[in-house]
């Protein structure tokens, strides 16, 4: 299935809150693999899910099973069915496969990235979220880029975070040449949500704009198409709750209410692309700006969400978000 690659470059944009948000409401099989040069975070903000399904939760995720565990594998050969091994479940089903707890032990695996990226590409029927994270100057994590269906750079629309942004998606461009489109994500305010991703959609594409072809480079493959695709709610209060510090109703934020219209557009997307329709219509709207956390939740998703480590998936309607509030995950409908 896809794999979609979720990264910034300056700044704190939040990938790996924009990473879980998506998951939690991906509308078909998902997992969500940490793959950050930093380190990971999920070990110290949501807690595993109960031994057995069982209610309430199982306490830390374990940091050795996850890229750790699975690096030691794949030194022998990586397999996409090799990767369900060393998956862990989040309280309310989000399956995810947690990074390194360091940046040392990530700089000891710069091997890994591109048999994973091919691995998490095979991994059918499900569709693999990779948290990369920060990327700079030829960054490792480029053997994963490059078995992508989509890059998503996430950026808060700021000047220095958009003009850092528009570097960091002229290096990819020439760095990923022939290699899958890049999309943009604005982290943007509610109260200017369209005025925000379309403003960064006038930056990005007047910087391509003025890009004049060197008519001494060799002939290759073109760059990858980029697109401004919409934006993520600005909400620390549901960036809070999807870390468990906050207690409330995590479902009817505007995070997630907003990383929900994403999650369906991305989907779309991927499923034109490969069907070999276009994937980025060139008049896209920007979309609707979340509505006010008062109002009712959205319908409900129907589809059963099949999990990348062998246990059954939950019946249709009976788990329609996997979305963590307070420490534990809240369903809607509750």
């Amino acid at each position: 299935m896809a794999l979609i690659a979720l990264a910034a470059d300056k700044g704190a944009p939040g990938v790996t809150t924009a990473a879980v948000a998506l998951g939690a409401v991906w509308p078909r099989p998902v997992l969500v693999a940490e793959c950050d040069q930093a380190g990971g975070d999920l070990v110290y903000r949501l807690p595993a899910a109960a031994p057995g399904g069982g209610e309430g939760d199982g306490g830390m995720l374990n940091p050795a099973r996850g890229l750790l565990s699975l690096a030691a594998t794949a030194r022998r050969g990586l397999r996409p069915d090799q990767v369900a091994e060393h998956c862990q479940r989040l309280v309310g089903g989000l399956d995810v496969l947690v990074g390194t707890t360091n940046a040392e032990q990530a700089q000891a695996m710069t091997w890994l990235w591109g048999p994973l990226g091919r691995a998490f590409a095979g991994l059918a029927p499900v569709d693999v979220i990779a948290d990369c994270g920060r990327l700079g100057a030829g960054t490792p994590q480029l053997g994963l880029l490059r078995e992508a269906d989509l890059v998503v750079l996430l950026t808060r629309a700021t000047l220095e975070q958009v003009a850092h942004l528009r570097e960091r998606v002229a290096a990819l461009s020439a760095e990923l040449r022939g290699g899958p489109p890049i999309g943009v994500l604005v982290l943007a305010d509610p109260r200017d949500f369209r005025g925000s991703i379309a403003e960064v959609d006038r930056i990005i594409l007047g910087a391509r704009g003025r890009q004049v072809p060197d008519p001494a480079a060799p002939a290759g493959p073109p760059p990858p198409d980029v697109r401004v695709l919409g934006g993520l709610a600005l909400d620390p209060k549901g960036a809070d709750l999807l870390s468990g510090r906050w207690g409330g109703r995590l479902d009817r934020s505007l995070l997630i209410r907003s990383a929900r219209e994403v999650a369906g557009d991305l989907t779309a997307r991927l499923d034109a692309a490969a069907a070999g329709a276009p994937g980025y219509p060139d008049s896209a709207p920007p979309p609707p700006p979340p509505p006010p956390a008062g109002d009712a939740p959205g319908p409900r998703e129907t589809g059963p969400h099949a999990v990348p480590n062998g246990r059954p998936a939950a019946a249709p309607d009976a788990r329609a978000d996997h979305v963590p509030a307070g420490g534990r995950h809240e369903e809607r409908g509750r």
